[in-house]
């Protein structure tokens, strides 16, 4: 079968890549075209499109660079008609994704979602528009099937994907050839995860390294992002002395004592990995005040919203400065009863997340779905 799969960051090229691997073993005839990234590309996809070129974070710069997603609308729409799929495979990304999921449905093109945008989040409006132009959504988070089923429409849960990503890369390097090869000390490590996209790293990075200075016996390590090069996190630490490693951030985070995480997808491969966190989150005051009004959720981190408790700080906004980003570092790294409570609820999270195999019984359910008609 020919599939179209379109990916907008990071987190949404690594699932989508184990999604194109499991659809592989089980049609022997599989043809992919995608928007996405290395990942994917990794995987066989004929590459449109890069997720980098496709990142826009908030409100303002999302309308600040209008006339270059008009202008990616219209590529995709035009080659998404050349290549004639026999289904399209939308990953999360809803901006793009949902307005896409409608042309192709009024094309007679078959849809299919993988990984809900967070409609329960902040716009379940757009319920109406996914059982409109999506023929079947595949969700990741326990929750979703029940808040889809509050507008009668069925969806499909197969355990989060994560799990697999996390078993498949557990060939970790032992702790001492790790701080050798990475010219790193025998501190314990502050792990810094800032996001993905360039603006995101822009702000949340300067925000992390804000308290450094406050903890002189830690070394802190950023863990970039992999379509992001080397040399622009250099640029914005600059004299600091702090370490940048790429591709090696489930490495890092199983040597790490503490995390500052970016409020994503991050947050949660923080938990599995066993590593106290503070989530941390500032945008922009123009898209922070759109995001007030519209946001319906009690926390902004994955890991507290599966767990349905407030398991790990979050510091938004104007919370996010040195002297309270100090005070939570501080406890997660030297309070062992806190350090305690966050480890058995990250095993709780582990149990509502179910067991590996996510991708694999993703891939054949749409198979099942895909040879019924």
């Amino acid at each position: 079968m020919r599939y179209y799969l379109i990916a907008g960051e990071a987190s949404g090229d690594l699932h989508a890549s184990n999604l194109m691997k499991e659809l592989k073993r089980a049609d022997q005839s599989a043809v992919f075209r995608c928007w996405g990234g290395d990942l994917m590309q990794q995987q066989g996809g004929e590459l449109v499109k890069h997720y980098r070129d496709l990142a826009y974070m908030g409100f303002a710069e999302v309308v600040a660079h209008l006339p270059v997603i008009m202008r990616n609308f219209k590529l995709c729409e035009s080659d998404l008609l050349r290549f004639k799929p026999d289904v399209l495979i939308l990953v999360d990304y809803p901006g793009f994704n949902l307005r896409i999921a409608k042309f192709a449905a009024q094309h007679a093109l078959r849809v299919f979602y993988y990984i809900s945008p967070q409609l329960w989040a902040w716009n379940a409006s757009r319920v109406k528009k996914v059982k409109a132009f999506v023929e079947k959504m595949f969700v990741i988070l326990p929750f979703e099937q029940e808040f889809y089923a509050r507008y009668n429409y069925h969806v499909d849960y197969s355990g989060h994907p994560l799990l697999d990503v996390i078993n498949e890369r557990m060939s970790f390097t032992e702790r001492k050839q790790f701080l050798e090869k990475n010219q790193l000390t025998d501190k314990p490590i502050v792990a810094l995860l800032p996001g993905s996209r360039k603006m995101e790293i822009g702000k949340m990075l300067k925000e992390m390294l804000s308290v450094r200075s406050a903890f002189p016996q830690k070394q802190f390590v950023v863990a970039a992002a992999p379509a992001i090069p080397s040399r622009f996190y250099e640029q914005l630490i600059g004299e600091a002395g702090v370490r940048v490693l790429t591709g090696q951030t489930y490495n890092l985070l199983r040597y790490a004592a503490a995390a500052l995480v970016t409020s994503g997808t991050a947050t949660l491969e923080t938990a599995l990995m066993g590593v106290p966190q503070v989530v941390c989150y500032k945008g922009s005051p123009i898209s922070y005040l759109v995001a007030k009004h519209v946001v319906k959720v009690k926390y902004i981190s994955l890991v507290n919203l599966i767990t349905d408790k407030l398991l790990v700080a979050e510091l938004i906004q104007n919370k996010l400065n040195p002297k309270e980003l100090e005070h939570e570092l501080r406890k997660i790294l030297e309070d062992e009863k806190t350090r305690s409570a966050i480890t058995l609820g990250y095993e709780l999270l582990k149990q509502k997340l179910g067991g590996p195999g996510a991708a694999e019984r993703t891939a054949r359910k749409m198979l099942q779905y895909l040879q019924k008609k």
